[in-house]
């Protein structure tokens, strides 16, 4: 596939005139209730994003991912999540070429936002044999990490490698400024290092994002979870999004506005937890699930594992089921129940098979559910 990297960088990043233009071109085939604001910057934002980090490492992947962010950015979808680490660096590429066709169709760099996520390590010749001697030649080597940035033996922070992956995707996608960059579940080196230490390589990450927004590389940055948000309080993995937000202003520095806005997290009808457990304390005077702390706190909550790795496309749940008969299938059900939770502004759903854009697309044009109608399913199923 030809790489965006050897053309000039396209410049811009998604703005709230464009947007709102983009959103006013399809408000005759998709409903009111479709797009939002992200936070009070008036960007619109698609209810539903395009996730890209399923697949196979091959160029039919590749090119089935091309298509499938070419269609979405030309149907109403203006959201594209991919990640440095994901499909061993090869998704990044694969989202600049679908960039690239949704372009020469018309569609302009202003009307869409793209998240990056980096953190795990990027194996652009396919997982090595030897972890060790891969970190200590292609990161140590490169000035990019230590070894006591390295857990598990795949996730570095450091902000040096987090940059580099910054970067990388930068030039992959073929955009100059990323909308968004995430640091990938950096609640995976709690085990090894106590969360105290973890804070403080978080905090040395977030001046190096804040210093890349200076430096138009991105707009704005924020943390993707698996466990943190999910977990009980008393859990070493739990993430404070009061703590959070405490790091970017530290991050930032004094007298300067920080620039974490984004919070994603895995939520689905197994794993309903970001809405159901009352576990953050906001400073203003409750205590809150995250979902309803992030509304407070004024970040965005972006949902990740919408489908359970494909689960929830092969097997009903009987409420939703129940609830919402209309829909065809598992598949939409499960996309719907996400997308019309009070709170959640985008729904991401990974795709690398271009058929299963007929099912997301089919959730798009419908409205989100009534929260009556929601909350009576989800009683249900709890």
């Amino acid at each position: 596939m030809p790489s965006p990297a050897s053309q000039t960088p396209i410049p811009g990043a998604a703005n709230s005139l464009a947007t709102k233009a983009y959103a006013a071109r399809f408000s005759d085939t998709l409903p009111e209730g479709h797009y939002s604001d992200f936070l009070n910057t008036r960007i619109k934002l698609s209810s539903l994003g395009v996730g890209t980090f399923p697949g196979g490492v091959d160029e039919v992947t590749d090119l089935a991912v091309a298509a499938i962010v070419a269609q979405a950015l030309q149907s109403g979808i203006n959201v594209i999540d991919t990640g440095a680490n994901y499909r061993y660096g090869r998704a990044g590429r694969a989202v600049g070429a679908g960039i690239a066709k949704a372009m020469a169709s018309g569609i302009q760099r202003e009307e869409f936002f793209v998240i990056g996520k980096g953190g795990f390590l990027t194996f652009p010749r396919g997982r090595p044999d030897d972890l060790e001697a891969f970190f200590h030649e292609e990161v140590e080597g490169r000035g990019l990490g230590r070894r006591e940035d390295l857990a598990e033996g795949v996730h570095c922070l450091s902000p040096e490698y987090i940059i580099w992956q910054l970067d990388s995707l930068r030039e992959q996608t073929g955009l100059e400024t990323l909308d968004c960059f995430l640091v990938d579940q950096p609640e995976v080196h709690i085990p090894s290092i106590g969360k105290e230490h973890m804070y403080r390589k978080l905090q040395a990450v977030f001046a190096a994002l804040e210093d890349a927004v200076a430096a138009n590389k991105l707009r704005y940055y924020g943390i993707s979870t698996f466990n943190a948000c999910r977990v009980e309080t008393d859990n070493p993995l739990f993430q404070s999004m009061t703590s959070l937000l405490g790091l970017a202003e530290k991050a930032a520095g004094e007298g300067r506005r920080h620039h974490l806005r984004v919070v994603e997290l895995p939520f689905n009808a197994l794993m309903p937890e970001a809405y159901t457990r009352f576990s953050q304390v906001t400073g203003q005077g409750n205590i809150a699930s995250t979902i309803q702390a992030a509304f407070q706190l004024k970040l965005t909550v972006m949902a990740s594992h919408t489908l359970g790795k494909g689960l929830l496309a092969r097997e009903e749940v009987p409420a939703l089921q129940q609830g919402m008969p209309d829909l065809d299938n598992a598949a939409q059900r499960a996309i719907q129940f996400v997308r019309s939770t009070p709170g959640i502004a985008v729904t991401l759903v990974g795709m690398s098979t271009p058929l299963h854009l007929a099912d997301f697309l089919a959730v798009a044009r419908r409205p989100p559910l009534a929260k009556e109608s929601y909350l009576a399913m989800f009683e249900k199923e709890k």
